[in-house]
């Protein structure tokens, strides 16, 4: 089940004996993973730069959706922007629960998806009743063109302290963050009118409640403080804590 929603990568509740898989890290993998697999190796057309590692992880050339673990391999597996570009993300999911025992998933969601979408991405992605439902981009009505990226991704959250604030203390708004324990449920292309009609058809008053419901101020109070310490706490670790650079993975020999 979804047990929480992180504020982000750095926000996860891993064990210090947890061994942690990530798929599809690419140029930013997370320093605490263990091991890194990745389906391609040279083609970065769904990434943003060649693959990176830390000295100390191995490194598996895997395909998400055939895992070669076995069952509960992993105390906690990552799979941080991945699924959008996923052939068949049920089955990735799939793979995902049963080579790992609980993890953490990020996606863009559909506003993220609307103000910068890749072409490599194949799913609009939503969280709607505790469920990840994914509907395939190319049957989504809408400009999914028009590219804001520049702005929402390379300008604000490094300019703006209300944009990061917004960014971190409203969940899901621009991505679905979740961790999950033992399994959760995914939908991809729902045909009844419940779940498609999120994807489809203008959103009315209903349906902006069932994904952002209303919050008390105190509630409103809690998240702003919250944000506010992950925020600072982002900022001092970055600054005092000392860890290598992740190196090309070209450039290290390949350890099975």
């Amino acid at each position: 089940m979804i047990t929480r929603h992180p504020l982000g990568r750095h926000d996860l509740t891993i064990k210090r004996k947890d061994m942690v898989l990530e798929i599809g890290s690419g140029h930013n993998p997370m320093y605490r993973s263990d091991v890194i697999a990745d389906k391609f190796m040279q083609d970065n057309t769904h990434r943003c730069g060649e693959i990176m590692i830390y000295p100390h992880q191995q490194f598996i050339q895997a395909d998400g959706e055939l895992l070669p673990f076995g069952e509960k391999a992993f105390d906690y597996v990552i799979c941080n922007q991945v699924l959008e570009h996923a052939e068949n993300p049920e089955k990735f999911i799939a793979e995902i629960v049963r080579v790992g025992k609980r993890g953490y998933i990020e996606t863009p969601s559909m506003l993220g998806e609307l103000m910068f979408p890749k072409e490599s991405h194949k799913w609009v992605i939503l969280l709607v009743d505790n469920k990840l439902v994914f509907y395939e981009k190319a049957r989504m009505p809408g400009n999914y063109r028009n590219n804001y990226g520049e702005v929402f991704l390379n300008y604000l959250p490094y300019q703006s302290l209300p944009f990061k604030m917004l960014y971190i203390s409203e969940p899901n708004l621009m991505l679905n963050r979740i961790e999950w324990n033992g399994d959760f449920e995914c939908l991809v292309n729902p045909q009844d009118d419940y779940y498609s009609r999120f994807f489809t058809q203008k959103w009315d008053r209903e349906m902006t409640m069932k994904i952002f419901p209303p919050r008390r101020g105190i509630t409103e109070i809690r998240r702003t403080l919250r944000a506010s310490y992950y925020l600072i706490r982002e900022k001092i670790v970055q600054k005092f804590r000392k860890r290598p650079n992740p190196l090309p993975l070209t450039g290290l020999r390949k350890r099975f």
